[in-house]
């Protein structure tokens, strides 16, 4: 198949487009390389899935525009006729959007506007996207589950990536936009983001410096290994949403619909306590981390767990692999990149 996946220069996009290459997809990849963190670490991505093109049966270019930029969009459709598009790319990041509301506008809302333009048009046979546990923000109710009501967000990040799944089912309805919504559990390994964490942590330890460890690490976080992730991007992006002929408008599941829309959690269903995942870094970095124990920081949520049950009967496939094997993966990658 021909594949667009947007993001392609970042952690989850890299790792995606990676594995369709390898499996033989023709893959388009699509960033606009923003400076948002180290873009050499973007660029370095790049090389690789240009690297894994040339030794594969799938091939690989590299669009470097940006999807709020509408004509740039319209002129990647055009050229191209997509058999799934994996929309990734995205302004991350919960506490940066206190700082820059207006990049998540851009980069949230008005880019996802502009996929969903190109999708209907071009009539793609499925769109399958990113959204987050972000969104359950005032829930406390554990295991989130995709039948929860969503309604009280806790920053705008999340409010962005619900709009996403909103969006999505009014082009579902209208234009019979075959759709699929992720929502990502705290994603973490190899190639990952330098501003989430594990990165953080793994780089502080290893230079012997302290770590901010916001609500004294009392947070429980839904820890989910980023190959587990690309596993079920990929099985779900195979499999065509369609209309759940059992959908009743009196009593509404916002995870199904008339139109083909479906929406997933994708965790790994085990919610490990912050200070047990710094337990697992000092594990594989053999070094002893020094803690800076600080208080909440605004528009965290204090936990998170996913009920993944639903995507594990739509896919059979169900996130396994385990804290300290992630995070010794991601170790090993760091070590190695950085020569330290």
């Amino acid at each position: 198949m021909k594949i667009l996946v947007t993001g392609a220069a970042g952690f989850i996009g890299f790792a995606v487009a990676k594995q369709l290459i390898e499996r033989g997809d023709d893959v388009v990849g699509f960033d606009n390389m923003n400076d948002y963190y180290d873009p050499s670490l973007k660029f370095s991505r790049i090389e690789q899935l240009e690297k894994v093109a040339s030794q594969a049966t799938g091939s690989f270019e590299f669009i470097q525009a940006n999807l709020a930029d509408r004509s740039a969009v319209e002129h990647c459709f055009k050229i191209h006729t997509f058999d799934r598009v994996i929309h990734l790319a995205a302004q991350a990041g919960v506490r940066y959007s206190l700082e820059n509301p207006y990049s998540y506008i851009e980069s949230n809302v008005l880019a996802f506007t502009n996929i969903l333009e190109a999708c209907r048009h071009a009539q793609t046979p499925h769109l399958t996207y990113a959204s987050s546990s972000s969104i359950y923000g005032a829930n406390t109710v554990m295991p989130f589950s995709e039948e929860h009501a969503v309604d009280h967000p806790l920053q705008l990040y999340a409010v962005t990536k619900r709009s996403n799944e909103l969006m999505a089912h009014s082009y579902s309805h209208l234009f019979q936009l075959p759709t699929t919504g992720l929502r990502f559990f705290t994603v973490y390994g190899p190639w990952g983001r330098p501003d989430m964490a594990l990165f953080k942590f793994t780089k502080n330890i290893l230079e012997d410096k302290a770590i901010p460890v916001f609500n004294h690490g009392n947070h429980t976080r839904d820890f989910t290994f980023v190959d587990d992730i690309v596993e079920g991007v990929i099985r779900v992006s195979d499999k065509i949403a369609t209309p759940d002929e059992s959908w009743s408008p009196e009593q509404p599941s916002p995870a199904k619909s008339h139109a083909p829309f479906r929406i997933f959690n994708i965790g790994n269903n085990n919610p490990v306590q912050l200070i047990e995942y710094i337990r697992a870094i000092e594990k594989a970095t053999g070094k002893t981390a020094q803690l800076d124990l600080l208080p909440m920081q605004p528009g965290d949520v204090p936990d998170t767990f996913a009920d993944s049950n639903a995507l594990a009967a739509y896919i059979d496939y169900r996130p396994a692999t385990t804290v300290d094997d992630g995070v010794k993966a991601f170790v090993d990658w760091y070590r190695d990149y950085y020569q330290v």
